[in-house]
């Protein structure tokens, strides 16, 4: 089953959404991602099978970033 996980981040630029990319492509049950930059909360969606929120966590701190899991 698909789902959708919302997090907040602190990845501020195109560049430091290229510093994560490969990480998160590189993912298995990750089918699609995206940064809205212009939202606050600057915005990590996840279209995801499988996906433990907290190991998007983990992920993007040892990329050196911050994110945390929204409720929408």
């Amino acid at each position: 089953m698909m789902e959708i996980l919302v997090f907040k981040t602190n990845v501020t630029s195109k560049k430091k959404v290229s510093m994560v990319a490969p990480l998160l492509t590189s993912f298995p049950t990750i089918r699609q991602w995206n940064f809205d930059l212009q939202d606050r909360d600057k915005v990590l969606r996840i279209e995801s099978t499988e996906l433990n929120p907290a190991s998007v966590e983990l992920l993007l701190l040892t990329a050196g970033f911050n994110c945390r899991e929204l409720d929408y």
